[in-house]
């Protein structure tokens, strides 16, 4: 069974939900020691100064800010601890909003909510007051010394909250380079082309269908190696120049799609 790692309130008005919050993802990425290529042994980094070369003792090393090249402002921890945000077990909603009204670009983490013993019919009034209204809650809470704003929404059964980022930490596409323009709009063909490949690749979201290919080539190959099986060098796969014709590419990419993938009446004859 999952553990919670943070307890508290969910508060909107004068409503407070006793919740637990658990981790809703668990990223499977493959953790890599440096060893030492001769004999296998495992390598340890050391905290050494930049000036001298030694090492600097835990008890030594301090936090500072860099201000301006090489110089820095040092701040202690009691000092940081005074302008920690004030640690809190409650979840404060501030708006309820439309979720298409939030770009995926702020979501950071996903986590369940869910009830404490004995609250369940309080959880469930705001679960089913969400779904009705369809609406997705903003709030804000600290979670190890760290403020959050957060999207609380209904999934399913169980609510769920969603870190975003703050605003000023999204880069403004203002700052970006070679952006199309007018001149750069496509003309009524090409776009009539793009939409029947765009219709002819449609589909419901099945996140099963989609894996991490590499993840699981290099699970593999790992796995063959620990029984001792040689691995041969992959043949490499040759990218694809730039596209000089774009019609040219359209019309190949839908005609074979069309090849591929049976029409509708086409599926229904061979369903008869």
């Amino acid at each position: 069974m999952a553990r919670p790692m943070w307890s508290g309130t969910i508060s909107f008005g004068l409503v407070n939900i006793p919740i637990k919050l658990f981790n809703a993802v668990k990223k499977k990425t493959l953790q890599f020691h440096q060893l030492r290529k001769s004999d296998g042994c495992r390598i340890k980094l050391k905290r050494v100064c930049s000036n001298d070369g030694n090492e600097v003792p835990k008890e030594e090393i301090v936090k500072g800010f860099e201000v301006s090249p090489e110089q820095y402002v040092i701040l202690s921890p009691e000092e940081m601890e005074n302008v920690y945000p004030k640690s809190s077990r409650r979840i404060e909603i501030a708006d309820f909003v439309d979720l298409e009204q939030i770009d995926p670009i702020y979501f950071e983490h996903s986590y369940y909510l869910t009830p404490d013993k004995g609250m369940e019919k309080a959880y469930s009034l705001l679960l089913i007051a969400m779904k009705k209204s369809q609406k997705t809650a903003i709030a804000s809470f600290v979670l190890r010394n760290k403020q959050y704003i957060a999207a609380i929404r209904p999934t399913n059964n169980v609510i769920t909250l969603s870190t975003m980022f703050f605003s000023d930490e999204i880069i403004s596409q203002e700052n970006l380079e070679d952006l199309p323009t007018e001149e750069h709009q496509p003309n009524e063909r090409e776009l009539s082309i793009a939409l029947q490949l765009i219709e002819s690749l449609s589909s419901s979201f099945t996140p099963e269908k989609y894996h991490n290919e590499y993840r699981e080539k290099l699970l593999s190959m790992i796995e063959s190696k620990a029984e001792g099986q040689v691995i041969t060098q992959q043949p490499i796969i040759e990218q694809g120049g730039k596209v000089v014709d774009l019609m040219a590419a359209l019309e190949a990419s839908l005609s074979a799609l069309k090849k591929k993938t049976p029409t509708k009446s086409r599926r229904k004859k061979a369903h008869a």
